[in-house]
């Protein structure tokens, strides 16, 4: 069974209110992991968002669940902006940053997927996009 939070935001799509990421984390989103569902993270609303929300957010679950909380977690419709902070959170969350990205075609889903970093071998995460993901690609990352 997968679990479906709908992210809201304040002005103009932006989301920062720390407050309000805890109280998502803390009723939904941990109790949902701890039920063993899948989560789905609908982030149709949010157009970009302050690290520290995402932090507040997911930090948590990270640190608990590790590794396993990314094969259970997955951010839909998200803006190539809140992608990038995503990713950045979860790469410092878990130690590391990936030295390359899986990409794909299709644009705004974002599914978590285990990497490697090449600097530490350490295994990291990395947000990618979800559909027709091509494991050979190269290193594509999003400039802004």
């Amino acid at each position: 069974m997968k679990h479906k939070i709908i992210l809201d935001t304040g002005v103009l799509g932006f989301a920062e209110n720390k407050d309000e990421a805890k109280r998502i984390r803390t009723t939904e989103l941990l109790p949902a992991l701890a039920r063993k569902e899948k989560v789905v993270i609908d982030c149709r609303n949010v157009k970009y968002a302050t690290q520290s929300y995402i932090h507040a957010l997911v930090g948590e679950a990270l640190s608990i669940y590790g590794e396993s909380l990314l094969d259970n977690v997955e951010f839909r419709k998200c803006t190539s902006q809140l992608k990038s902070v995503i990713e950045l959170v979860v790469d410092y969350s878990l130690g590391g940053f990936p030295s390359d990205k899986t990409e794909s075609s299709h644009e705004n889903n974002l599914v978590v997927r285990k990497g490697q970093s090449s600097s530490s071998g350490r295994k990291v995460y990395r947000a990618v996009k979800e559909k027709n993901i091509q494991k050979s690609s190269p290193d594509r990352r999003h400039k802004q």
